[in-house]
């Protein structure tokens, strides 16, 4: 999720578990814990962008290092702060650490919660920015910040927070359920033979669901409101992985391909190879559009090895995007 939910969500459960003995520090602290998984991001400053994507979510995303990391805060903290119960710290840096991962599981990116082992988590339920998660738990924790640390209604706030945003979260994945459903009996009814179905919700909602369905040679694109009133429709996208020749055998081609999971199709523009990663859908919901938002041009040096280049994005695109979601999301 974005910076400001786990942010928030920290705080939550920072104040939860110490907001009695220390007030708003337990918030401070525990903001600032909810944020620490992510600066797995400054790879990219010292890595490539396969490897950086590759470490995205991975060791500091999962429970190893909450158990690790937790002690290790707590007795900072202790060193300096008036409150110096080290298993209470412990447990607010735990919780901190090891919520953010569980949340950051539900989105399309998912995380390695168990790592080192090679899974990773990705439910798929909810985007990564949802004002109707982020913004109520948000209002609740500001209720309970500006309370006494001993007032009953401290607690009923923040609780009320982490109660509401955790029933949203439910929800979502009810909101999957059916979604799914809908496509599968699209699929079923348009004679559709297809190998496998992965959906998600677009950007900034859960009422437009998107899905990517997956045939011998092509994927096939739709996506699906609740309020559409007129049949899915499929858009198909050729597979195209046979352009790769020998490059399928380079380690970063190799690393890429397990990073998307096999969703990616690769297209070829002025004898210049593109790799598109499907996961995250496209820049348009125009028909044929092939604006994906994550696409890759493939650099091969003279050794042979292949770098990922991102493809750069208009500034326009995102408005453009937003404006045709909010049409689509009415119905089609």
């Amino acid at each position: 999720m974005d910076s400001l939910t786990q942010i928030v969500l920290g705080a939550a459960v920072g104040e939860a578990v110490l907001g009695r003995k220390v007030g708003n520090k337990a918030m401070l602290y525990g903001a600032i814990a909810g944020t620490i998984p992510d600066l797995d991001v400054l790879a990219s400053f010292f890595t490539d962008n396969v490897t950086a994507l590759y470490v995205h979510r991975g060791f500091t995303h999962s429970i190893v290092f909450s158990v690790l990391f937790a002690p290790i805060l707590a007795w900072i903290v202790t060193r300096y702060e008036s409150y110096k119960n080290f298993k209470n710290w412990t447990w607010l840096f735990f919780l901190a650490f090891v919520t953010h991962p569980i949340l950051d599981a539900h989105t399309t990116w998912g995380t390695q919660l168990f790592w080192p082992f090679d899974l990773r988590l990705a439910f798929k339920n909810i985007f990564v920015v949802d004002p109707l998660y982020t913004v109520p738990f948000l209002v609740f924790l500001i209720l309970a910040m500006r309370q006494k640390r001993s007032s009953k209604r401290r607690r009923f706030y923040n609780s009320m927070g982490l109660i509401l945003s955790t029933s949203y979260l439910a929800l979502t994945l009810l909101l999957k359920w059916a979604a799914y459903t809908k496509f599968e009996s699209a699929l079923a009814t348009q004679n559709i033979d297809y190998s496998d179905i992965d959906t998600r919700p677009s950007p900034l909602n859960t009422i437009l669901w998107s899905a990517n369905v997956q045939t011998e040679d092509a994927y096939l694109l739709g996506n699906y409101s609740f309020f559409d009133s007129q049949p899915i429709t499929f858009e198909s996208y050729p597979k195209n992985h046979d352009l790769l020749g020998s490059l399928v055998e380079d380690k970063s081609v190799k690393q890429m391909i397990a990073i998307t999971e096999g969703w990616y199709t690769i297209t070829k523009e002025n004898n210049t190879l593109y790799f598109n990663d499907l996961r995250f859908g496209l820049l348009s919901l125009k028909p044929k559009s092939t604006n994906f938002v994550f696409k890759y041009k493939l650099e091969v040096d003279p050794t042979g090895k292949v770098s990922f280049i991102e493809a750069p994005k208009d500034s326009n695109d995102g408005k453009k995007l937003l404006s045709e979601l909010w049409q689509r999301l009415k119905g089609n």
